[in-house]
């Protein structure tokens, strides 16, 4: 006996009609009409069901503390850093918590089950980071919360910097993170991209650098990550994100650097909402659109997920967790329209960020996990468009999350009656 099945399920590769069965919190069956007997069942009505959305790029330390100190009256990268340079002496360890635990609960609710989020580790007094290794162990019952040791002010630019990163690791920090084009010249970024790879190489850890976050073509700091991946023997664990310098970058060059990019096994990080928005701040017209070349990247067979990066902070004002929000920015930014593209940008907050995470036990397929979304939506590119309703989040087959379907009461002559915005199936 099974301990619930859902039934009449669409599935992201195209099924319909499929019956998902489970059992002790693990995907046990995954087939058309399912006849086991189950303690409990679920109707999906025909709507999609996927995977749990994960978000490769976050910023967990500083969210949801827009406002503090004071608005970014400019909208601009370096007006937010100068702000996180001020709110970081302030900040207090319990309202991190509480912010964290917060925006935790609105990323449960719209399905996202997993984020990898960078902790900025330039106060030697190191009280995010114990906020978030807190946060990560209260969460962990619901989302998987990867901790990303970042030195916001530059590893060879700040005092102690390279001293704290060594600390945070020690204090249980996941992953190695950089912002070499932060150094002060790009001798010294070249160095703490050396630097921060044999640290990982040492301590057997992934590496995830914010990379070449610039207009400047000249900003080629990936060349030298995929460079170091590769002599240290780091394939499949190196992440470059950002890389948007190479909107501006030559295709001669490019030509070079994506199969070295390839060859490296480095894995891609693009944040569509902000790329676009803190990119190009200084061109007038032609104006340059900010994000990294996601196609060019897929294309070349280099693994490329989209991160939400900033909710409600410094930088960014906006957002709500929704990472189908991010792909719908993504596929518009990167003008990724074709029914291959589209079905990529889900890809790129699914199934692409959970392998780049080293997630092993998410995926739609028999012993995985049951962390599962039920949207209301047919199909990926349909959950795109509408930035579809989740009508049930699952983790390990219990229900954590549900949202009443969206509907619109109309009250028209000769057509009243309610719309979900769904267009009818065929029979």
């Amino acid at each position: 006996m099974l301990d619930l099945i859902l039934h009449d399920c669409s599935l992201p590769d195209g099924r319909r009609g499929i019956d998902i069965g489970i059992q002790d919190g693990r995907i046990a069956a995954i087939a058309p009409g399912l006849a086991a007997n189950a303690h409990q069942s679920l109707d999906a009505a025909g709507h999609l069901v996927t995977p749990p959305f994960v978000d490769a790029h976050f910023h967990m330390d500083s969210t949801l503390s827009y406002g503090l100190p004071r608005v970014n009256r400019s909208g601009t990268l370096l007006e937010g850093i100068e702000l996180w340079g001020e709110l970081k002496p302030t900040l207090a360890q319990d309202a991190l918590v509480e912010r964290a635990l917060a925006y935790c609960d609105w990323a449960a609710a719209k399905g996202l089950l997993a984020i990898r989020s960078h902790v900025d580790v330039s106060d030697p007094r190191l009280l995010a980071v114990e906020a978030l290794l807190h946060v990560r162990e209260r969460v962990k019952p619901y989302l998987d919360l990867q901790l990303v040791a970042f030195p916001q002010d530059g590893v060879l630019r700040a005092a102690g910097a390279l001293d704290n990163l060594q600390r945070a690791l020690d204090m249980g920090v996941d992953v190695v993170g950089g912002i070499p084009h932060f150094e002060r010249t790009m001798q010294q970024g070249a160095e703490s991209v050396r630097l921060l790879c044999e640290l990982a190489a040492d301590r057997g850890l992934p590496v995830d650098m914010h990379c070449d976050e610039s207009d400047d073509p000249l900003s080629r700091h990936i060349e030298t990550l995929a460079c170091e991946a590769h002599r240290l023997g780091l394939q499949g664990r190196v992440t470059g994100s950002h890389l948007t310098s190479m909107h501006s970058m030559d295709n001669y060059y490019v030509s070079k650097l994506l199969p070295l990019i390839r060859e490296a096994g480095v894995s891609v990080v693009a944040n569509p909402l902000i790329n676009i928005t803190l990119q190009g701040r200084s061109d007038t017209y032609p104006k340059r659109r900010g994000m990294t070349r996601v196609p060019e990247l897929m294309a070349a067979g280099v693994p490329v997920a989209f991160g939400h990066d900033c909710v409600m902070d410094p930088w960014y004002g906006l957002g709500s967790g929704d990472m189908l929000e991010v792909a719908h920015m993504g596929l518009h930014v990167a003008q990724m329209t074709s029914q291959d593209a589209m079905r990529a940008c889900f890809d790129a907050v699914t199934a692409t960020p959970a392998r780049i995470l080293g997630l092993r036990d998410i995926g739609l397929e028999i012993g995985k996990r049951a962390d599962l979304v039920l949207l209301q939506a047919g199909d990926p590119i349909e959950a795109i468009r509408l930035r579809a309703t989740r009508l049930l989040v699952l983790r390990a087959g219990r229900v954590i999350a549900r949202t009443p379907p969206a509907t619109a009461e109309l009250f028209l002559e000769g057509r009243p009656g309610s719309l979900s915005f769904m267009p009818p199936r065929p029979a």
